[in-house]
């Protein structure tokens, strides 16, 4: 969808930009060679120090018509689609402030540069955690120190936990955003304003910035739980699979219930985290481990939270029923006997998993297109295609089928009317 919005480069007007941000602290330069979002270079950079110098930013730049694209610490700057243009990159990481931790409440506000392995580092002082379990090279890779506050919310992205905690969108209980024409708006909990009719954290969450710029969002804690055990078992990929299923019909209330199915193996391996306190632990993972036909450990497995393939796998995110995921385990194995291609597969046993694929540009999006026969629609499960070449890209449809694509939209129009923010990044050209 390209109606409506820029669609040509404009020069940004540095002085502008920086006069915009005088009052508000933060700095605003020419974009250098490693300024970029999926390959798409930048014209500018600015990097606001307050809420009010984003909003103060995002506003000037809107009036001269620019594109922004927000970046954090640049661990997943290559997921979702490229942008059409970038004229402006919002760099975040100004905005680094732990705003408060009410312990008592288990509740944490934090802005949206500050990188998520800090803001773990500063509630886990006080025994309490965010359960987002950010696969590891996110939390330290980057040139930025990690993934961010307003990167984690911006992909959407959960771990393991997400079975019993929910994911990081249950997790958020408010945000505040800097929408794209300067005005800062909130919904939620700890928030400055509330507008009416919108869920803006929720909004936000796996929208990858087309819709407002995230800087500041509250946040649930849980109390860590200090005993934990791993139960693993290994044997071929379908019987893995039922029995993942049994164990998450089961009374142990696993914590995370992980299915792993490397590329090209007929094997796969089901690993479930029980978490607790005392002896209760072990005796849950001893049922577990005769359930499984498994064994118990202390330690995860070095795949726990982390995602499949390399760098250069199109990376893709699938979903299923509870009784689909069995199906998306045999589609890889389908998919790599017929396209000649090799499909990584791991993620929870309760149908959200990530599959990492290798092959030509052809064998992998008809791969893409083999897992999406067995999760063909949003009510059934969905795969869409989160990092790819450009090849690949022009190859398969990113996407695939989506619901309320209307609806998206409809809201993008009422929030960016001018397609300001991260135009092309998000599903529907949105």
């Amino acid at each position: 969808m390209t109606a409506g919005g820029p669609t040509e480069r404009t020069a940004p007007d540095l002085a502008r930009l920086a006069d915009a941000l005088r009052a508000h602290g933060g700095d605003v330069h020419e974009a250098g060679p490693g300024d970029a979002v999926d390959g798409v270079p930048a014209a500018a950079v600015a990097r606001p120090t307050s809420a009010g110098g984003a909003a103060a930013v995002l506003r000037e730049a809107t009036a001269q018509g620019l594109v922004t694209v927000a970046r954090g610490g640049g661990t997943a700057l290559d997921w979702g689609a490229p942008p059409e243009r970038v004229d402006l990159l919002l760099d975040t990481t100004g905005l680094d402030r732990l705003a408060e931790h009410g312990a008592g409440d288990l509740v944490v506000v934090a802005e949206a540069g500050l990188p998520v392995a800090a803001l773990l580092d500063a509630v886990g002082g006080a025994a309490q955690e965010l359960v987002v379990d950010l696969p590891p090279e996110r939390l330290t890779g980057g040139t930025r120190g990690g993934s961010t506050v307003g990167g984690m919310l911006a992909t959407g992205t959960s771990g393991p936990r997400r079975l019993q905690r929910g994911a990081v969108r249950d997790l958020v209980l408010g945000a505040t955003v800097a929408l794209a024409d300067g005005t800062v708006a909130g919904s939620g909990g700890k928030v400055v304003k509330n507008v009416a009719g919108y869920d803006l954290a929720k909004l936000m969450t796996g929208a990858y910035g087309t819709l407002g710029v995230v800087v500041r969002a509250a946040f649930r804690l849980h109390p860590v739980r200090p005993d934990r055990a791993y139960v693993l078992a290994t044997g071929p990929a379908g019987h893995v699979a039922a029995r993942a299923r049994d164990v998450l019909a089961s009374q142990l209330a696993p914590a995370a219930v992980e299915i792993d199915r490397p590329a090209g193996g007929d094997t796969a391996t089901v690993a479930v985290l029980l978490e607790g306190v005392g002896s209760a632990v072990g005796q849950r993972a001893a049922e577990a481990a005769v359930l499984l036909g498994g064994t118990v450990q202390a330690e995860a497995p070095t795949w726990w939270a982390r995602l499949p393939g390399d760098d250069d796998a199109t990376l893709a995110k699938a979903t299923a029923t509870l009784t689909g995921v069995a199906g998306l385990v045999s589609a890889a194995r389908d998919a790599e006997q017929a396209h000649g291609v090799g499909v990584a597969l791991r993620g929870t046993a309760a149908g959200v998993l990530h599959a990492a694929v290798t092959g030509t540009p052809e064998a992998t999006a008809s791969a893409v297109g083999r897992l999406r026969a067995v999760a063909p629609s949003p009510r059934e499960g969905t795969v869409t295609v989160l990092r790819a070449s450009r090849a690949v890209r022009a190859a398969v449809d990113a996407w695939g089928p989506v619901g309320g694509l209307d609806l998206m939209r409809a809201i993008k129009r009422q929030l960016d009317p001018g397609r300001n923010l991260a135009p092309g990044r998000f599903v529907g050209g949105t």
